[in-house]
């Protein structure tokens, strides 16, 4: 699905292509994240970098690009580095690395401490935000600084919608938001991570949403673009999406 003149929103998939960047973005891998949930005593299947890996793998192959951006969240746990964490990264860019691809992190607030690791890991690695061509990625959690950017990039949020059928089945579905910030494009990132179905943004408060861009931001104005079943589509406008 085409979004603008520069952004692809690749099929069914939580990611995109910026060509004019030649890069996939993807937000909210959480590396690590079935070992940090083991060692609190909450077991679940290990899925979640195989799961990423199988949507990297499409992704290239659709597009061709030169990096890889994820915008924030790379890993899971807030105080520290667990050895789960430490070997999925070095084995998600082994594998970023293994087919010629440059990667790039722009951190986000579980990311605490994985600076230490970029000389090892020969990881670029920005602090909050960066303006690169222009786009500004940053990963949410704190207010942008968008400067000469004409286009706004965040994860943070894992958006997703409530959808229902004629019997009133609820269904979530993983979306993007589209809309403005101060006259500048905003596209918020679904999760890729396995386990983050997302917040359901038509059936929550908007006092309740994670991201203080949204007290600059109308959420109710942006566009929900959801993916599932292969597919991408537009499901209209958040404030239309609460009146159904």
């Amino acid at each position: 699905m085409i979004l603008n003149d520069d952004i692809e929103l690749i099929d069914g998939l939580p990611a995109i292509f910026v060509n004019s960047l030649n890069a996939i973005v993807i937000a909210d891998p959480h590396l690590g994240y079935e070992g940090v949930m083991a060692a609190k005593g909450m077991l679940i299947p290990k899925v979640n970098l195989k799961h990423i890996i199988k949507i990297l793998e499409e992704c290239i192959s659709k597009t061709g690009a030169s990096r890889i951006i994820v915008d924030g969240d790379i890993k899971n746990e807030f105080s520290t580095v667990e050895l789960e964490e430490f070997n999925e990264l070095k084995e998600f860019l082994e594998f970023i690395r293994g087919k010629s691809i440059e990667p790039i992190l722009i951190k986000g607030n579980h990311d605490n401490f994985v600076e230490r690791y970029k000389e090892a890991f020969k990881l670029k690695v920005y602090r909050q935000q960066a303006e690169l061509g222009r786009y500004l990625f940053f990963h949410g959690e704190q207010q942008p600084a968008a400067k000469k950017s004409e286009f706004l990039i965040m994860g943070h949020e894992h958006p997703a919608i409530a959808v229902f059928n004629k019997a009133g089945k609820k269904e979530k579905l993983r979306c993007f938001l589209y809309g403005k910030f101060e006259k500048k494009g905003l596209l918020v990132m679904p999760a890729i991570n396995y386990f983050a179905a997302g917040t359901e943004i038509n059936m929550y408060p908007k006092d309740a949403l994670l991201s203080p861009i949204f007290e600059k931001v109308d959420v109710d104005r942006m566009e929900a673009i959801a993916i599932g079943y292969g597919s991408t589509m537009s499901f209209g406008k958040i404030g239309k999406l609460r009146k159904l």
